[in-house]
C-alpha cells in the first residue's frame, strides 16, 4: 500500500471530480500528442514506399503530402460538429449507436482500441528510435526502453488526468517548439537556396525496383495516413475539459489540426527538397535537424524534443482507450469494473489493461516502428468512416439550423475518409494489415458475449411483479474440525451466536485420535453433537463433500452453512508451513446452490 501511494498518490474524493478538468492548454498537451507526433514518421513512411519506384518517384511525396493535408482539414471540420453534437464524447462508438445501430458502433469501437494499443506500441517504437538515431549505442536495447517508457506513462496516467496533464505539458510544448524551428528555418533555408542537394542513389537495384504506378502512389498514400491518425482523440473525451466543454474541446482541436498541418507539410517539403530519403539507421527527422543546425546541441535539442513527443503521444491514448471502454461498460459491452474510477478518479483498470497490451506488441514486433505501421491507421479510419456515415443519416432524419450545411461537410467526409480506408485496407492487407480485421471480429465477439452473459444474470436476479419475500427456510451448520483448539472454540461461538441446528463434523481417518477429539469435545464442544464420519480410503476433504452434498439431497429447501476456522499465519511465508485444507474445502463448495461459507479466522501473532 505505501508503495502504491508513493507511486500513484492519496485517494481523491468524488467531490473533487471537478477540480480535475482540464484547461485548452493542458488538454492540447493530453489529447494532441498522438496526431501531432505521428508528423516525425508520416513523411518517412511516404517515402520508404515512394522510393521502390526510384528516386525521381520521390517527387510524388508532395502531391501526396497534400492530399493527407486536405483529409486533416475535413476531419477537422467533421470532428468539431460531432464535439458540439455530443458533448457527453464518446466519439466514433457513441455516433455510430445512435444512427447507424449497434453492429457499426461495435465495429468502431473494436477498431479504435486497436488503434489505441497500436498507438501507444508505435508511439514508443518511434520515440525509442528517434533516441537511438541520436545514440546509436542504445539501438539493441530498444525493446527495454520502449517497456520502461510505457510503465513510466502507465504510472503517470494512473496519478491523474489534471496531475499527469502538467507533468507532460511542459515536455510536449518544448517538442512541439523544437520541431517547429526546424521547419521554419530549414523551410526559410530552403526558398533561400532553391537548388536542393543531390539525392542519394537508391539502395536497391533495377531488378528489385517496382514501376511508378497508381497502386504505388496509393500504398505511399495509405502508409502517409498514420498522420492523421489521433484526431478523434478529443471528441472522445469532450467531458474532461472545462466548461463550457464543447467549445472548449473545439478550439483545441483547431490548434492540434494548424500545429500537424504545418509540421507535416513542413517535413515533407523539406525532405523533398534537400532530397532526403528514409534510412534504417536514422530518421528522416533526424538527418533533417542536422541538415539545418549540424551536429551540435540544437540537433540533440530536436532529437530529444522528437523523442519525447513520440514518447508522450502514447498519452493521449491512455485518455481515449480508458474513457471508451468506460462507456462500453456502461453499456454492458465491457466488464463493469471498467466503467468505475480508481483512487485519483481515473478509470485505473483501462490504463493498466491499454499498458499490457501495448507492452506485449511491443515485445512480440521487437519494438521495429516499421514492422507496427502496415497495422497502423486502418482502425482509426474505420471509425472516421463510421462516425462521418453516422452524422449524415443524423443530420437527414433530425436536420435542424443549417443542417444542409453540416450534411455537406459529414458527406464529404464519409466520401473522403471510406475512400481512405479502402485504399488503406487494400494496400496492407497483405502486409499485416489482415490481422486488424482479424482482431476486431473477435472482439466483436467478445462484447456481445459479454453482453450477453449481463442480460442473463440480469433476467436471473431480476425481481417480478408477483415474487414475495420466501418464508424462513431450515438452517443447517457445520462446523468442519480437524481437533479441538482455539480456533475451533472460537469458530463453534461464532455459530452459536447465529443460531440454526449446529453440528461439528469429524472426518475418522485415526481410530485414537479420534477418541482423543471425542474426549476434548465434551469439554469444550459447548454442547454442540460431534458427528463422526468415517472415511475408509483417508479423504478428509471427499468425506466431508460427500455427507454435506447427503443433507442437500435430503432436504432440497434447507440451507446449509459450512463455518470453517481457520488458522492464519503471522507472516505470510508461513503459510507454506500448514496444509492449504480450508482454503481448498471453501473452493469446492463456492459453486454449490444454498451453501454458504462463513470464514472465522484466527490470527497468530508470531
Amino acid at each position: 500500500m505505501f508503495v502504491k501511494r508513493w507511486l500513484v498518490g492519496d485517494p481523491l474524493k468524488t467531490a473533487q471530480a471537478s477540480h480535475e478538468r482540464l484547461s485548452k492548454t493542458l488538454a492540447l498537451a493530453i489529447f494532441s500528442s498522438n496526431a501531432i507526433s505521428s508528423v516525425a514518421y508520416a513523411t518517412e513512411e511516404i517515402l520508404l514506399v515512394l522510393i521502390l519506384a526510384g528516386t525521381a518517384a520521390v517527387a510524388w511525396s508532395i502531391p501526396v503530402s497534400l492530399a493527407i493535408l486536405f483529409l486533416v482539414l475535413v476531419l477537422t471540420i467533421s470532428y468539431r460538429q460531432i464535439i458540439y453534437e455530443y458533448p457527453e464524447g464518446g466519439g466514433a462508438y457513441i455516433v455510430a449507436r445512435s444512427n447507424l445501430g449497434e453492429l457499426p458502433a461495435l465495429i468502431a469501437a473494436g477498431a479504435l482500441m486497436i488503434d489505441y494499443v497500436l498507438t501507444v506500441a508505435v508511439s514508443i517504437a518511434a520515440g525509442v528510435a528517434a533516441l537511438t538515431s541520436a545514440i546509436p549505442i542504445l539501438f539493441p536495447h530498444r525493446e527495454a526502453l520502449g517497456l520502461l517508457s510505457i510503465l513510466f506513462i502507465v504510472v503517470m496516467n494512473l496519478r491523474g488526468v489534471r496531475e499527469s496533464g502538467k507533468f507532460f505539458a511542459f515536455p510536449t510544448y518544448f517538442a512541439i517548439g523544437a520541431l517547429a524551428l526546424m521547419v521554419l528555418l530549414g523551410t526559410i533555408q530552403s526558398f533561400m537556396n532553391p537548388g536542393a542537394m543531390p539525392i542519394a542513389p537508391p539502395t536497391g537495384t533495377s531488378d528489385t525496383m517496382e514501376g511508378l504506378t497508381l497502386f504505388l502512389i496509393l500504398r505511399a498514400f495509405a502508409a502517409g495516413c498514420s498522420a492523421v491518425t489521433g484526431m478523434e482523440v478529443i471528441s472522445n473525451g469532450v467531458t474532461a475539459f472545462r466548461a463550457p466543454e464543447s467549445r472548449n474541446a473545439a478550439t483545441t482541436m483547431i490548434w492540434m489540426s494548424g500545429i500537424l498541418a504545418f509540421l507535416f507539410m513542413g517535413i515533407s517539403w523539406m525532405a523533398f527538397h534537400y532530397g532526403v530519403l528514409a534510412k534504417p539507421d536514422e530518421t528522416v527527422v533526424s538527418q533533417l535537424a542536422r541538415l539545418t543546425f549540424g551536429s551540435g546541441i540544437i540537433y540533440y535539442t530536436v532529437q530529444i524534443g522528437t523523442m519525447l513527443l513520440l514518447v508522450l503521444a502514447a498519452n493521449s491514448a491512455f485518455a481515449g482507450f480508458p474513457h471508451l471502454s468506460s462507456i462500453l461498460a456502461r453499456d454492458g459491452f465491457m466488464p463493469h469494473q471498467m466503467a468505475t474510477f480508481g483512487d485519483r478518479l481515473v478509470f485505473s483498470n483501462g490504463i493498466i489493461i491499454l499498458g499490457f497490451f501495448a507492452s506485449l506488441l511491443l515485445v512480440v514486433f521487437e519494438g521495429d516502428t516499421h514492422a507496427l505501421i502496415p497495422l497502423y491507421a486502418i482502425g482509426v479510419f474505420v471509425s472516421f468512416t463510421l462516425s462521418q456515415a453516422g452524422m449524415v443519416r443524423r443530420w437527414i432524419i433530425k436536420k435542424g439550423l443549417h443542417w444542409r450545411g453540416k450534411l455537406v461537410v459529414n458527406g464529404i467526409g464519409a466520401v473522403t475518409t471510406g475512400i481512405a480506408t479502402i485504399i488503406i485496407a487494400s494496400t496492407k492487407f497483405m502486409h499485416g494489415a489482415w490481422i486488424v480485421f482479424l482482431l476486431v471480429a473477435l472482439l466483436i465477439v467478445m462484447f456481445r458475449g459479454i453482453r450477453t452473459h449481463y442480460k442473463a444474470v440480469a433476467e436471473q436476479v431480476a425481481l417480478t411483479r408477483d415474487a414475495r419475500p420466501p418464508r424462513p427456510r431450515r438452517n443447517i451448520v457445520i462446523i468442519p474440525i480437524g481437533g479441538v483448539n482455539r480456533s475451533v472454540v472460537r469458530a463453534v461461538d461464532y455459530a452459536r451466536s447465529r443460531g440454526g441446528e449446529i453440528r461439528a463434523i469429524l472426518v475418522d481417518v485415526d481410530k485414537e485420535e479420534t477418541a482423543l477429539v471425542e474426549i476434548k469435545w465434551a469439554q469444550w464442544g459447548g454442547g454442540v453433537p460431534l458427528i463422526v464420519v468415517p472415511s475408509p480410503y483417508r479423504s478428509i476433504l471427499g468425506s466431508l463433500l460427500d455427507y454435506i452434498e447427503d443433507q442437500r439431497q435430503q432436504d432440497p429447501d434447507c440451507w446449509i452453512t459450512v463455518v470453517v476456522p481457520e488458522i492464519l499465519p503471522a507472516r505470510w511465508w508461513q503459510n507454506i508451513l500448514h496444509n492449504q485444507r480450508a482454503l481448498m474445502l471453501k473452493a469446492s463448495l463456492l459453486f454449490k446452490d444454498r451453501v454458504v461459507l462463513t470464514d472465522v479466522p484466527f490470527h497468530l501473532t508470531r
